[in-house]
């Protein structure tokens, strides 16, 4: 399964792409540890797949994903072993109009 566009599903990590390798290369591992993360605070989302690009991954759910499990997942991500720890590393939803508008999230346009 592949988008064109950004989806209300998806978490987009920005890494290195060192260390974004280093995700994938185990990256069914992690599925399953995100999975079993979002279980323990009773979560009803799953993790389905990751896939790579050139400022990180993508990581697909089945729902919505809500901060706390943002939160969450970036925790995991900074403690995994194999990546440099010291780098700065970035969870976030995909920022298009559409997609805050579903989530009912206010967004500003700059005039000119």
């Amino acid at each position: 399964m592949t988008t064109k566009k950004p989806s209300r599903r998806q978490i987009l990590v920005s890494m290195s792409s060192s260390n974004s390798a280093k995700i994938m290369a185990i990256s069914s591992k992690h599925i399953t540890n995100i999975n079993r993360v979002l279980k323990i605070i009773k979560s009803d989302v799953m993790a389905d797949f990751i896939c790579t690009d050139n400022c990180g991954f993508t990581i697909t759910t089945n729902k919505v994903v809500f901060p706390l499990y943002l939160n969450m997942i970036k925790k995991y991500i900074k403690n995994v072993d194999t990546i440099d720890s010291k780098e700065s590393i970035v969870s976030q939803l995909p920022q298009s109009k559409f997609y805050l508008r579903i989530l009912d999230i206010l967004y500003f346009i700059k005039k000119y």
